[in-house]
C-alpha cells in the first residue's frame, strides 16, 4: 500500500504569532501528518504601494500594509519553527510568493518548495525555484491545462501535483476532484494529491478514493479566528488523518477475495456450491 504524504497547511492561520505556530505544529505532529507548511512574502515586492496603502483594519493596524507585515515571520523566526518540526520528525515545506522570498527561504533548507497557484504562471519564478534543485510541489488553481503543463516542463524536480481551486472555502460544486484522474492521465510519471480549500473532511477522503498519492489541508486553532484563509481550515487534523487512513484501508487491493472471516459465514449461509 502507497503511503499518502499529508501536508497540515499552516500558512498565515498562526496571525503573526510564534508560540500559535508552534501549538499548530505540535497538534499537527500529534495528527501524524508528514509535513506542515508556511508561506513567506517580501511584501513590499508582492504588492503595489496603491494596495499596501489601502485602509483595512486588523490587529496591526489600519492599512493593507499593517495586516500584511503583521502576518510574515523573519527568517530567524522561521528557522525557530523548522528546528521545532524537525525535532517533532514533521517535513517542513515553505510556500514563497516571491523571488526574494526565495533567496532568504534557502537558508532554511526546507524539505520541499511549494508553488503556490498563484505563481504557477510565473516563469522567472519558476525558473529560480527550479535552480534551487530542492523537490517540488505544484498546486494548480486557478490555471488552465495548457498551464499546468507550461508549469511542468519549467521544474525538472517536481514530485507532486495538486488538483485544487482557489477559493476559501471552496464552494461542493467547484471541487471537481475528478481532474485528479484527469492529471493522473496526463502525468502517469508524477504523483498526484489534492490541495483542500472546502473546510470539510469529506473532499480530502474522497481525494484519497480517487486516488490522490498527497493531501494538503489548512489547519487552524478556531476557524472564526482573524483571517481569510481560517473558514477553509481544519481545527481537528487527528479525526481527518484517521478519515485519509482508514479510506486508504477500505480500498484494499482490487483483487477479489473470499476473506477468513467470511468463511464461517458462508457456510452457515451457502446451502449450494455448484460454480
Amino acid at each position: 500500500m502507497k503511503k499518502i504524504k499529508i501536508i497540515a497547511e499552516i500558512g498565515i492561520n498562526h496571525n503573526g504569532d510564534v508560540d500559535l505556530a508552534k501549538e499548530l505544529i505540535r497538534r499537527s505532529a500529534e495528527a501524524k501528518v508528514h509535513a506542515v507548511k508556511f508561506q513567506k512574502r517580501t511584501v513590499e515586492k508582492v504588492y503595489t504601494q496603491e494596495e499596501l496603502n489601502q485602509y483595512r483594519e486588523s490587529p496591526w493596524g489600519k492599512t493593507n500594509r499593517d495586516q500584511k507585515l503583521g502576518l510574515e515571520f523573519s527568517i530567524s523566526q522561521y528557522e525557530e519553527l523548522k528546528t521545532y518540526a524537525t525535532d517533532l520528525d514533521l517535513d517542513f515545506i515553505m510556500s514563497c510568493w516571491d523571488i526574494d522570498s526565495i533567496e532568504d527561504v534557502e537558508k532554511l533548507d526546507v524539505s520541499y518548495h511549494k508553488v503556490a497557484s498563484a505563481l504557477a504562471t510565473d516563469r522567472k519564478f519558476l525558473q529560480r525555484i527550479n535552480a534551487t534543485g530542492k523537490p517540488v510541489i505544484l498546486s494548480t488553481g486557478m490555471c488552465t491545462s495548457k498551464q499546468i503543463g507550461a508549469a511542468v516542463s519549467l521544474l525538472d524536480n517536481i514530485q507532486y501535483i495538486l488538483a485544487c481551486t482557489s477559493t476559501y472555502p471552496t464552494a461542493i460544486e467547484e471541487l471537481n476532484l475528478k481532474h485528479i484522474a484527469t492529471l493522473k492521465e496526463e502525468y502517469p510519471h508524477l504523483k498526484i494529491g489534492f490541495s483542500n480549500h472546502y473546510g470539510g473532511h469529506v473532499a480530502c477522503v474522497g481525494a484519497v478514493a480517487l486516488g490522490a498519492e498527497c493531501v494538503e489541508f489548512h489547519i487552524t486553532h478556531n476557524r472564526n479566528a482573524y483571517g481569510s484563509d481560517q473558514a477553509a481550515s481544519i481545527e481537528e487534523p487527528k479525526r481527518l488523518v484517521e478519515a485519509i487512513n482508514n479510506m486508504q484501508l477500505m480500498l484494499g487491493d482490487g483483487i477479489k477475495k473470499i476473506y477468513e472471516s467470511e468463511i464461517p459465514i458462508a457456510q452457515k449461509l451457502r446451502k449450494v456450491i455448484d460454480t
